[in-house]
């Protein structure tokens, strides 16, 4: 039955984000290329928002069947309902950069109010007035970092089925619930039912709607996991670490060289090698080759064996370094 629950979520990905491009396309709902881009014709945006929708609903359904705490289950279906609607008008309208901050705070204060709800140990670690601002400050920089690798085609996309499926693993090898493996697992069908639309060359493109939401509902789920010593922070990290390495490289990098650092900007080492090679499928296929090689063996071991977590951290994204600093803004800053 399960597997059943599975494919099924697959195939209305399929099915929905077939029809939700057609109706882009009717209605004009496109991606134009300027400045930023790195395609050359009008693609449909927003088709993260049939991955989202149906992923809420997915939640809803292991709700149903296993037990939730019923702060879990609120920063699930609210906020990834307020992220999803949220990054879909983003995707209609061109939010400004001041309301879709003020949104993205608005998330990380529910996600600590659900926190707070399920009497979580964060809130035990630092006094409220030092653990509040850095719990929001990360939070607001991770729903960015997810954001921001969603630059070429299918990196995004492959980046969250590689961690869903790769955090699901580790839980399953370490005999952690079987809830919230359910959870990955579904985040991972949902994905990958709308990555045979966006992977290279990309008929559709997920944008805020699929990116914020992702963002957020990962943050969920590692404050969740590892505040209940379900996955520790080094396993996330690892898992995650090509998208937070190139991030925070990028970001500082760009604060040191370019008076407007905070303007938007194509100048991830990413996205520079699409550039190099021509080629977005070898950037999202090399990514993917190195998660599966090396990455993946480095979440297990640092699973397996927390005492190793931070090594196996540092090695996982120590070659992710190289390439952020050799091919991100020092590179190009445009």
């Amino acid at each position: 039955m399960e597997f059943l629950i599975v494919i099924f979520f697959f195939i209305a990905s399929v099915v929905f984000t077939h029809i939700y491009k057609k109706i882009a396309i009717d209605y004009k709902i496109l991606a134009i290329k300027n400045h930023r881009t790195l395609h050359s014709l009008p693609t449909p945006r927003g088709g993260g928002f049939i991955f989202s929708i149906l992923s809420i609903s997915a939640f809803g359904l292991i709700s149903w069947h296993q037990h939730l705490t019923e702060g879990l289950l609120l920063a699930l279906l609210v906020g990834g309902l307020i992220a999803t609607l949220t990054g879909f008008i983003d995707d209609l309208k061109d939010l400004s950069t001041k309301v879709k901050l003020n949104i993205q705070l608005i998330l990380a204060f529910w996600l600590l109010y659900c926190q707070y709800y399920d009497e979580s140990m964060l809130f035990d670690l630092l006094p409220v007035y030092i653990i509040v601002p850095i719990a929001l400050f990360f939070m607001v920089w991770m729903m960015n970092a997810f954001n921001f690798m969603d630059g070429i085609d299918g990196m995004l996309a492959s980046g969250t089925i590689f961690g869903s499926l790769v955090l699901a693993l580790v839980m399953f090898l370490t005999q952690g619930p079987i809830e919230i493996i359910a959870i990955f697992i579904l985040i991972a069908a949902t994905v990958a039912g709308f990555i045979l639309f966006n992977w290279p060359p990309a008929t559709i493109f997920m944008g805020d709607a699929g990116s914020l939401f992702l963002g957020y509902i990962f943050c969920v789920l590692l404050f969740f996991t590892s505040m209940n010593n379900i996955i520790s922070i080094w396993t996330w990290f690892t898992v995650f670490g090509i998208f937070f390495t190139d991030t925070a490289v990028t970001q500082v990098m760009r604060i040191l060289l370019v008076k407007r650092w905070y303007m938007a900007h194509r100048s991830h080492a990413y996205q520079n090698i699409a550039r190099i090679t021509e080629s977005h499928l070898k950037v999202t296929g090399g990514v993917l080759l190195f998660n599966l090689l090396w990455v993946l063996p480095l979440a297990v071991w640092s699973a397996l064996q927390p005492e190793m977590g931070m090594i196996a951290l540092i090695l996982s994204i120590s070659p992710a370094l190289v390439v952020a600093y050799k091919y991100g803004p020092i590179f190009s800053s445009s």
